[in-house]
């Protein structure tokens, strides 16, 4: 069973959700389902902190007339792992190197249309009635002490990128020792968003894309970007699945109007 979620949505009937006032609908959809040759659909896999930006670019993309769009949004590692399993997919977008270079060294994407498509920033969060607010990260600042009896809400640092970032970050400022006994690792880095949403946590290391989607939470405080490597976003067409409309998809993605999209959603587009 496919992890994440899926949507697919055909221009008529997003003319249908328009005239009442729906921006879009989210329909799951078994895999099985949905073919990545069909010569008319774009499958795209991608690092759950991209959901909001390309749900809009998906949309922008049907309306366009351009063809059906439907994405599956997790963690990299969940997603590269899936198309490793033969998942059917047109595109890949990982939020770290890492994942694109696993699926390239096995042959499983097409190296010739590999590209950077986005940057972004990790940031520490809390929930917003929170009495923190801003926090000095600098070497070994105080993060176990501002913790006091809770966790550490991140993405799994051991395999989704979010988390991976966060705990070189918190290496390099040396804290991480002090912090990892009380980290609440999770899936992907939209589910640590979560955490710190409903309180259950008082602090996550999430994107600050992730943190500016949401009232709930508040940024206290920035990472030093020489404190972990620079965080890109890989995008590339599957092997085996180079349609003509994936690859116009892939180049949609490099338009003015999906740039603007992703800006607005807090990315930097190279």
């Amino acid at each position: 069973m496919m992890k994440g979620w899926m949507m697919k949505v055909g221009t008529s009937k997003l003319k249908v959700l328009l005239r009442t006032g729906c921006a879009f609908m989210l329909v799951t959809a078994p895999l099985a389902q949905v073919r990545a040759e069909d010569s008319r659909s774009i499958i795209v896999f991608a690092a759950a902190s991209t959901t909001d930006a390309l749900t809009d670019i998906g949309r922008l993309f049907i309306e366009k007339q351009m063809g059906e769009f439907t994405p599956s949004f997790a963690s990299s590692s969940t997603l590269a792992k899936q198309i490793e399993s033969g998942a059917p997919a047109n595109v890949f977008i990982s939020a770290n190197e890492k994942w694109m270079d696993y699926l390239e060294g096995k042959r499983l994407i097409d190296p010739t249309t590999r590209f950077n498509l986005l940057g972004n920033r990790i940031v520490l969060i809390a929930p917003s009635d929170s009495k923190l607010n801003g926090v000095d990260i600098t070497f070994n600042f105080r993060l176990a002490e501002l913790l006091a009896d809770g966790r550490l809400a991140m993405g799994d640092p051991d395999h989704v990128p979010a988390g991976m970032y966060g705990r070189k970050a918190l290496e390099t400022l040396g804290v991480w020792k002090s912090v990892q006994d009380r980290v609440a690792r999770t899936k992907d880095v939209r589910a640590a968003l979560a955490l710190v949403e409903r309180g259950e946590a008082p602090l996550g290391v999430v994107y600050a894309t992730d943190a500016a989607i949401t009232d709930k939470v508040k940024v206290v405080g920035k990472f030093p970007e020489e404190s972990h490597p620079l965080i890109v976003y890989p995008a590339a067409l599957v092997a085996g699945a180079e349609t003509p409309i994936a690859g116009s998809f892939l180049e949609f993605l490099k338009s003015p109007e999906a740039g603007a999209i992703f800006e607005k959603y807090g990315f930097t587009v190279p």
